[in-house]
């Protein structure tokens, strides 16, 4: 709407702008011309509306001279044009200068009329107040509204709300993105400490797996055999020192039973089986100690792989909880400013509520000017019908009065006499005395015998006669034209026959010319043999022909039965005959004889010289038949890579010349010309 495009940086001037624009002030202003049609078309709109193309729109705004005169009549600082007093988007400016371009706003009603009748301006002019002079002589005027309850005012103002309305309403989303950034942040805070719980949860449990596993129940086994191992040690040792007594014993046993030689050797070689019992036992103990040391060292190294990975979970954890931690400041900074967003979101509903109480109020307040506009708009339309009928009834009496008159006109060229006696209308005791007679009761009498008019007009039909009449003529030229085509017709059929007739000789004429040269034509291509062109049994030549060949005295049935070679000879034969029957100067034939007999090609050559005496041939062929029957021979082939073309004529000897003469000169594709 133009309305929506403009300030008024003055309200003093919006009554003036107001009265200035009128209607076009609701007009809708778009792009171009294709955007106006198809709102037109299908934006199903409820009311009449005018459009303003931008790409379209023609204004006659005025000129900076009429100002300065204006200016110059009654001051600076009283005159101005409209469209100076407004404040709109460069792109509009088409349609603000169609809206108000061509008046001018002064600041009182005096110097409005001054400047609108000056000689030298001519223009509508409007004052503060609302009052407008137009150049034809019109003043406009009366009883307005103040300043500050102008459309324009109120359209102004209503726009400044909506536009703190929309800042507050942006301020609310940003907000809300605000609120959905620390929604998703508080959701992600849930997350990492749904995940270090869970962490916990399985450090725990790896710490439960790691005693009830194999490593652990080994490192057990290594404590214990360790304990064992020191235990054996000790034995070993105590056996050490056993064996050591033990031979010393024996030593004092050998001192003192030297004379016991036999007890003593008894009692040495027991004391030998036991000490070689105790180092076979020494040896089976030092062994398991060896398999028992291997199995721990083992053991050993998957328990420092065991606690190297606790380490590393410890240190996991560690590193989760320190992340926990940043979380739960960074948690604890963002509900801080969650509370604080909410806070400001709080007011700036508040806000939004009162601004939308307000944008209520002037909604209301709109849409009570919008009815008055329309109770307004409804009477303007219903005096301008009104005004529109008494035109009307005016020219329609004016009519009426103007055929009065030249039916009166028309009655005193049509009889003379109303001139000499229209002195004696309306005197008593006359003939046209009209209070005796009275018009009206002659005009009801006049219509009484009208209607018995009409009722017998409806009965009898008063144009019969002359219905009759043309009926009548009509019939003759009718008549006279169905004579001619008939004539035409028969005309037309006798020159059908006689075109028929000679369709028929000139059938039977080339009929009976075709088959006899083709019976000629094929005796001399294939020697003992006959052929024809008959009718089917039952029929005429107009019907159809079909070919019959016959060998000696035997026809055969049908072309199937014939060879290759045969079949070519007859139709080439019917070309022929149908050539010779209206001969050409020229013929040109490329290969006829590719697929036949040496003997054929010499048939075809000799058959050309004898049937076709008065044309010229042009054949081109690769076989000597044809080669001994031509005048002149045109030979191709190749030299040094190039191919050449060399004439020679033949005598008559030379065509009579044996094969072998001919092929000798032959080097390629030969081209004969035969006459």
């Amino acid at each position: 709407m133009a309305a929506k495009l403009i300030t008024v940086p003055d309200q003093r001037h919006a009554t003036a702008l107001e009265v200035t624009a009128g209607s076009k002030l609701y007009n809708v202003v778009v792009a171009n011309e294709g955007t106006a049609k198809q709102l037109l078309d299908k934006g199903q709109l409820r009311n009449r509306t005018t459009f303003l193309p931008l790409d379209k729109i023609q204004s006659n705004p005025i000129s900076d001279s009429i100002v300065q005169r204006a200016q110059q009549l009654v001051g600076k600082e009283n005159v101005a044009s409209a469209l100076s007093l407004v404040k709109y988007a460069a792109v509009d400016r088409p349609a603000i200068q169609f809206v108000f371009g061509s008046t001018l706003v002064c600041r009182t009603s005096d110097h409005a009329k001054k400047v609108c009748f000056d000689p030298q301006i001519r223009c509508k002019t409007v004052s503060w107040d609302g009052d407008l002079f137009d150049p034809s002589g019109t003043l406009t005027g009366g009883s307005r509204a103040s300043g500050n309850n102008s459309v324009l005012v109120r359209l102004q103002a209503f726009s400044g709300r909506q536009a703190e309305y929309d800042g507050k309403m942006q301020r609310i989303s940003e907000l809300d993105s605000q609120l959905q950034k620390l929604a998703d942040m508080s959701a992600k805070y849930q997350q990492v400490s749904e995940e270090v719980f869970l962490k916990e949860r399985e450090a725990e449990q790896f710490q439960q797996r790691i005693e009830s596993s194999t490593h652990h129940q080994q490192l057990e086994k290594l404590k214990e055999l360790q304990t064992t191992i020191d235990t054996a040690k000790s034995a070993v040792e105590q056996s050490k020192e056993t064996e050591k007594k033990a031979v010393a014993k024996c030593k004092e046993v050998q001192e003192k039973m030297k004379n016991a030689k036999q007890l003593r050797e008894k009692e040495l070689k027991a004391a030998e089986q036991g000490v070689a019992k105790s180092k076979t036992k020494s040896e089976e103990s030092l062994k398991q100690l060896k398999a028992k040391e291997q199995e721990a060292e083992e053991l050993k190294l998957e328990a420092e792989s065991l606690l190297q990975d606790v380490d590393a979970l410890q240190k996991q954890l560690a590193g989760m909880e320190e992340t926990m931690k940043v979380l739960q400041k960074e948690l604890e900074e963002h509900q801080s400013s969650v509370d604080e967003a909410k806070a400001s979101a709080k007011e700036a509903e508040e806000a939004v509520k009162e601004k939308r109480k307000a944008l209520q109020a002037f909604s209301k307040e709109i849409s009570r000017c919008a009815q008055e506009q329309k109770g307004l708009d409804k009477e303007k339309s219903e005096a301008i019908i009104t005004l529109k009928e008494l035109e009307h009834s005016m020219g329609v009496l004016h009519k009426e009065s103007k055929e009065a008159a030249h039916h009166v006109h028309q009655l005193k060229q049509k009889f003379e006499w109303i001139e000499s006696e229209r002195e004696f209308f309306g005197q008593p005791n006359t003939a046209y005395d009209f209070k005796a007679n009275d018009p009206v009761e002659a005009g009801r009498r006049l219509s009484k015998l009208q209607e018995q008019k009409e009722k017998l007009s409806k009965s009898v039909n008063m144009r019969a006669m002359n219905m009759l009449g043309k009926a009548e003529e009509k019939y003759q030229d009718l008549m006279k034209k169905k004579k001619i085509v008939e004539d035409d017709k028969a005309k037309i059929a006798r020159v059908i026959e006689e075109l028929d007739e000679k369709k028929s000789e000139a059938l039977l004429t080339a009929y009976q010319q075709v088959n006899r040269d083709f019976c000629s034509i094929f005796g001399s291509l294939l020697p003992g043999s006959k052929a024809r062109l008959a009718p089917p049994e039952g029929m005429t030549v107009l019907d159809g022909l079909e070919f019959r060949v016959a060998f000696g005295d035997v026809w055969k049935d049908n072309l199937s039965e014939l060879s290759g070679g045969q079949r070519s000879l007859v139709a080439l034969s019917l070309i022929l005959a149908m050539l010779l029957f209206k001969p050409a100067p020229l013929y040109i034939l490329d290969e006829i004889d590719a697929a036949l007999d040496l003997s054929h090609t010499q048939n075809i050559g000799q058959m050309l010289r004898t049937h076709f005496r008065n044309s010229q041939f042009v054949v081109v062929s690769l076989k000597d038949g044809m080669f001994n029957n031509a005048n002149v021979l045109f030979k191709t082939k190749f030299v040094d890579g190039v191919s050449t073309v060399t004439r020679h004529v033949q005598s008559t000897s030379s065509r009579h010349a044996a094969p072998a003469t001919a092929k000798a000169s032959s080097a390629g594709s030969k081209r004969a010309k035969l006459r």
